[in-house]
């Protein structure tokens, strides 16, 4: 097995102008992050994601321009990239060789994608049955030791917080809080990419690490002065898994968003600093509202997500619709995971899907054409 400083080296050394200004979050943001000359400088392609303006939901929200922040096209499919190379490079910094999490999914694949590129043992703990395929899928090809444990989210971040305390294997679940440094950089290229910070943010809310991010990200940039403002965060939990809104944990989440399926987030005082300090608030989606978006992204905007992201996004259009005006604004939908995560969510709507004999004739009249 390599060890983990020869494969960093080999990283950086097959990046044309690796220094600190080169690719990847951490060279790219190097003086912002808690960055040593022992850090390696990891990059499997993390960071530099899209910022999309929209086509048509852009009008019915009544704003002056609406952009998808597309972090499904980190190399993993989702956000979580960004704060794992973070996490990653400091447990090398600090001699770890094994590196566990909990997961609904996106975590695991990132966790175990870096793993694998580093040359370290990874361990996943996942609630049994509660996992889309297409995410257990990812950290099984990349090595991972995956357990499925008879439990939701909740009880498997409790088993890899104890494990990794009496165990010498460094926790990547982000109460890690590199994980959260590595994420507000997401922050930095919003405001890079548009020359300030926009007037709203709406992102989803399941652990709460993100939206926590984004908010330190902003801040941060607006000390420097490199943004003028910060933004109304708005964050979105979905309806069976909505602690936050309720004021208590939730002992049994339920919601087809599974990667938001959470009842007791881990970063939950940072999601209610978020949403105070920026006078925004967080509030609720059901599924129904939370696939009306999914599908409505897919269709009308080219955007195929995970059920998750689609939450800031029906957010967005319920409190429009219920009347919050946005008339010359900029807001900005984060778009937290890809949609071939959960292959099988896009598939329950089978209306398009019809199954003719190779036969022209008829064929055209089921496209109409005859």
């Amino acid at each position: 097995m390599p060890s983990a400083s020869s494969a960093s080296d080999r990283s950086a050394a097959a990046i044309p102008g690796s220094g600190s200004t080169g690719p990847g979050v951490l060279r790219r943001y190097r003086e912002h992050l808690p960055i040593t000359d022992a850090t390696p400088m990891l990059y499997i392609g993390e960071g530099a994601t899209p910022l999309v303006r929209s086509q048509r939901l852009e009008k019915e929200a009544g704003c002056e321009a609406l952009y998808f922040k597309l972090e499904s096209c980190n190399p993993t499919g989702s956000f979580k990239d960004r704060g794992m190379v973070m996490a990653v490079a400091k447990a090398i910094e600090e001699g770890d060789r094994a590196i566990m999490c909990a997961s609904t999914g996106n975590t695991s694949a990132s966790a175990a994608a870096f793993a694998a590129h580093c040359g370290l043992q990874v361990y996943v703990l996942v609630p049994k049955g509660r996992i889309a395929q297409g995410k257990l899928a990812q950290a099984v090809a990349h090595g991972a030791r995956v357990i499925a444990i008879d439990g939701n989210f909740d009880a498997a971040l409790r088993l890899a917080l104890t494990i990794t305390d009496i165990h010498p294997i460094a926790l990547v679940n982000s109460v890690n809080p590199y994980r959260i440094e590595g994420q507000k950089t997401a922050a930095f290229e919003i405001v890079d990419a548009l020359g300030d910070a926009p007037d709203y943010l709406f992102i989803p809310v399941g652990n709460a690490g993100n939206i926590t991010s984004y908010w330190r990200g902003f801040t941060e940039y607006q000390r420097l002065g490199k943004a003028q403002k910060r933004p109304r965060v708005m964050g979105f939990q979905a309806a069976g898994a909505a602690p936050i809104v309720l004021g208590h944990p939730v002992e049994e989440p339920q919601t087809i968003a599974t990667a938001i399926r959470i009842g007791n987030p881990a970063s939950w005082q940072g999601a209610v600093n978020a949403r105070d300090e920026s006078g925004g608030d967080i509030q609720a989606v059901s599924d129904d509202e939370i696939m009306s978006a999914y599908y409505r992204l897919a269709r009308e905007e080219g955007i195929f997500c995970e059920p998750a992201s689609a939450a800031c996004v029906a957010g967005l259009l319920k409190v429009t619709r219920e009347g919050l005006s946005l008339a010359g604004q900029t807001v900005v939908c984060v778009i937290t995971g890809s949609g071939l995560k959960d292959p099988e969510t896009a598939m329950k709507a089978k209306a398009d899907l019809i199954e003719l004999p190779a036969d022209l004739a008829a064929i055209e009249k089921a496209l109409g054409f005859a």
